[in-house]
This record gives C-alpha cells, structure tokens and sequence, in this order.
C-alpha cells in the first residue's frame, strides 16, 4: 500500500512539472474532465475551503474514473474523489526526492491568472492496477491547487511513430537484444495500447510481438482480421516495395479488450518488418 501511495504522489508532482501538453484529449473525456474541474472552482468560489467535504465524498464531484482533488501550495492533500483520499491531511512533499522537490516548488509558481492548465503523467489506475497515461486539467487558486483528470486508453500517432523509430533503431544496433526485449516486455517497447512487432521478411514469420507471445514462429502472411480481412500478405507487399508505409486494419486492443480500428506505420530494417499501430476511437 505504501508503494501505490508514494507512487500516486511522485505521478501528481509529475503532472505539475511537464507543463502543456502537446497532444489532444479525446473531446469527450477532455471537455468532461474540464467541466467537472469548471464546475468545482466556481463551487470552491462560493463556498471557499469548506468545499473539501464535498469534493471528498462520493457526489457530485465525481464522474466514473474522474474526481476532483486539491492540494496546498506547500503540498499537502487537502481533498480528493478518489483514492488518494487517504493521504488527506499528508505533507508528501517529505516523501520525495531532492530534485522532485525542487521541480514541484518550481511549478507551484504557475500564476493564478493563468487560469486553467493541462498535463500528462502517469498514474496507477485503481480500477485495473495499471500504470495508464492520465490528462489533467489543473488550476491554481490562492494556496490551492484544484485538478480533474482522466485515464487514456488509447495512445496517438505521434507516439506510436516515436515508439517505431525507437524501436527501428535498437534493432539496427542491437538485433537479437531488442528482439529479446519486445517478447519480454522491457526495453520500453510497450507502452498503453502501442506495442511493436517484428516479421522476418525472408520466412514471413513473427520474430517479436509485444502482447502475444504465441504469434511467434507463426506465418505472418496468412494473418487476418476478426473479420477474415488478410493483414499480413497486404504489410509484406508493401514493404517489397518500399522502405516505409502505413496501413490500416481492424485488430484487438490489448487495453480496451475490443475490436478496433487500427493504423500500423511500418519500416523495413534490414530483411525485418517493423511495426507499431495505433488504435482510433
């Protein structure tokens, strides 16, 4: 438990030092998420710190996964929806690293004027026990900070190109390694929905695949959809021509539990098909 909690801090410190975040939110989750936080300022604006108590208790300040929580300026939790609630009344700030310490001073000087500012971090979600991205919608007020945010399910393209480069690279310097690090799951290969797979071009099989060990060996050529689509004999023409492309499918995702619509950017490395897609709404 005491792991979870020093986890769930050094995560919100995180928040405040990554400043604005360079992708969009889904517009449904976002635009609820910064309903909810507009929604708590102005009832913290009438009712001043006597808001906590509704801000802590299950009402009308908590949506499915997204709650409100209030940290002061010398961080101490003053209120939460959520699980965090109990480190109500916890000075964290003794809990942490020097540094962090410092980044999270540094980003209690965000003016109040500023009005309400976004950021990304990583968060254990308490309903699955995962380590998710989150997007959180946060503004200061006074001595207090007021956040909302929202678990991602679903990573972007720009960062599952980032993810294909990464793993483009390692494989050009370090094949049999990376290989080694995908089907373990370490290296840094997975991440939320993305993940990378590997196709020996020569024997159109499976070399690596982030997710689902038991593709290994098998024929990537004869791969279809739910949907009995081919998958694999369509990325394999592609990469006899080009160095790169794209391709879109419909595919299972590994965070959701459903079917799909996914976008695969594909690069050739060497006589290896490499691959990372990301999955739309």
């Amino acid at each position: 438990m005491r792991l979870w909690l020093g986890n769930t801090w050094v995560g919100w410190l995180l928040l405040l030092c990554l400043g604005p975040l360079q992708a969009a939110p889904s517009v449904d989750d976002g635009a609820a998420a910064r309903a909810l936080l507009e929604k708590a300022l102005g009832y913290y604006h009438d009712q001043g710190d006597m808001a906590f108590a509704a801000f802590s208790r299950q009402g009308e300040f908590v949506d499915h996964d997204r709650y409100v929580f209030v940290v002061d300026t010398q961080g101490v939790m003053l209120a939460s929806g959520g699980p965090s609630s109990a480190l109500i009344g916890r000075d964290v700030s003794q809990v942490l690293g020097p540094d962090l310490r410092k980044a999270f001073k540094q980003a209690l000087k965000t003016p109040e004027g500023n009005g309400i500012q976004q950021a990304e971090y990583r968060w254990q979600n308490w309903a699955d026990g995962k380590i998710e991205r989150k997007h959180v919608y946060f503004q200061r007020v006074g001595e207090r900070i007021l956040a909302v945010g929202y678990y991602q399910p679903r990573a972007s393209a720009e960062q599952a190109r980032a993810l294909l480069e990464r793993a483009a690279t390692a494989l050009s310097t370090d094949r049999n390694g990376t290989l080694k690090a995908i089907n373990q799951l370490q290296g840094g290969f997975l991440e939320d929905d993305l993940y990378v797979f590997v196709v020996d071009m020569d024997s159109r099989r499976y070399l690596a695949h982030g997710t689902n060990l038991r593709l290994l060996n098998t024929d990537f050529a004869k791969i279809r959809d739910p949907e009995g689509k081919p998958v694999g004999e369509p990325m394999l023409a592609l990469m006899a021509r080009e160095d790169q492309g794209e391709y879109q499918y419909r595919w299972k995702n590994p965070v959701t539990g459903k079917v799909e619509d996914k976008h695969a950017y594909l690069r050739k490395v060497g006589n290896l098909l490499v691959a990372v897609g990301y999955y739309s709404p």
